[in-house]
C-alpha cells in the first residue's frame, strides 16, 4: 500500500486477520452448513463487489442476475448429493438467463457486453464454491491420521486454507526482505521473484505437515504445494488485472484499512478449484 511502512502494513493486515479469521475458525470447528452459510455470504460480497468493478471499468451489467448465477452456482456445490453436482447445467442455464436478460439493452453492442460481462462475474466469484466442493470430493480419512477426528472434508478446506495463508505470508516477508526484480509490474508493482519463491516454500510447509496430519504422503506436499501456491498468485494477479482496469485500489471496503472481502480471498478463486482438481485426479 502506497505510502505504508511495515509497521502499518502487518496492522492491516493482522485487522483483517482479527475480522475473518475467528467466522472461518468457528465455521470449520462447526462443519456443516456453517462453512457453506460463510462460503455462500462471500460469494453474494464478492459479486456485489465485482460488479462495482466491472462498471467502472467500463463493462456495463446486470447484477442482479450476475449475483443470483453466483449464488445458485455456490448452493449448488454445498448439496452436491440434492442437486446431482449439476453446476455444468447451472452454468449453461445461467448463461441463457444473463443473455436473455441482455436483451433490453437498446444497443445491441452493449447487450453483448452486459452479456458477457455478467455472465463473467457471476461465474468467477462462484468460483469460491470449489471450496465446498472440495470437501465433498475427498475421500475418508485414515483411522490412524492425526486430523481424524476433524473429519476429511474440514481437514482438507484447512489444508487448502493454511496453504494459501501459508504462500501468502512466505511471499510478504520474503519479498519485503529479499525482493528486487519484480514480475507483471503492469498488474501488481509488489510481486517479486524473491516472493514468488519464498511463498512456494512456505506452502510447501504447511501442506507437508498437514499432509502428515491427514494420512497423505508427505511426499504429495512437492507437487500439492507448489500448485496451491502458484494458483493463489495467479488468483491474486486476475484481482489485480480486474482493480487496475476499474482504476480501483481496493476491490471494496468491507474490511477497514485493507479493502473489500475479495482482496481477502481472490487467492482462493484459483486455488480451490486447483486443489479440487488434484484431489479428484491423484488422491484415493
Amino acid at each position: 500500500m502506497a505510502g505504508s511502512g511495515p509497521a502499518d502494513v502487518l496492522r492491516q493486515r493482522a485487522l483483517s486477520a482479527a475480522i475473518l479469521v475467528p467466522p472461518l475458525v468457528v465455521a470449520l470447528l462447526l462443519g456443516e452448513p456453517f462453512i457453506a452459510a460463510v462460503v455462500l455470504i462471500v460469494a453474494v460480497l464478492g459479486a456485489l463487489e465485482v460488479f462495482r468493478l466491472l462498471e467502472a471499468a467500463g463493462f456495463p451489467t446486470l447484477p442482479l442476475l450476475g449475483t443470483v448465477l453466483a449464488v445458485a452456482v455456490v448452493i449448488d456445490a454445498a448439496a452436491p448429493s440434492q442437486l446431482g453436482g449439476s453446476s455444468v447445467l447451472l452454468s449453461g442455464i445461467g448463461l441463457a438467463l444473463v443473455g436473455v436478460g441482455a436483451f433490453g439493452r437498446q444497443d445491441a453492442r452493449e447487450g453483448l457486453a452486459s452479456w458477457i460481462a455478467t455472465a463473467f462475474g457471476g461465474l468467477y466469484v462462484a468460483q469460491i464454491g470449489f471450496v465446498l466442493r472440495l470437501g465433498h470430493a475427498v475421500p475418508a480419512l485414515p483411522a490412524h491420521a492425526a486430523l481424524a477426528g476433524l473429519g476429511a472434508e474440514r481437514a482438507w478446506i484447512l489444508l487448502l486454507v493454511l496453504g494459501v495463508w501459508a504462500y501468502d505470508t512466505g511471499a510478504y516477508f520474503i519479498g519485503r526482505r529479499y525482493g528486487k526484480e519484480r514480475f507483471l509490474v503492469h498488474l501488481s508493482a509488489s510481486k517479486t521473484y524473491a516472493g514468488l519463491a519464498g511463498g512456494l516454500v512456505a506452502a510447501t510447509a504447511a501442506v507437508a505437515v498437514i499432509s502428515w496430519a491427514i494420512g497423505q504422503p508427505i511426499v504429495m506436499a512437492l507437487v500439492l504445494g507448489p500448485l496451491i501456491g502458484l494458483a493463489a498468485q495467479a488468483g491474486d494477479l486476475a484481482e489485480s488485472m480486474l482493480k487496475r482496469a476499474a482504476g480501483a485500489k481496493d476491490s471494496g471496503t468491507f474490511i477497514p484499512g485493507h479493502g473489500g472481502i475479495l482482496d481477502r480471498v481472490d487467492s482462493f478463486l484459483f486455488a480451490a478449484p486447483a486443489v479440487t482438481l488434484y484431489v479428484i485426479a491423484l488422491v484415493r
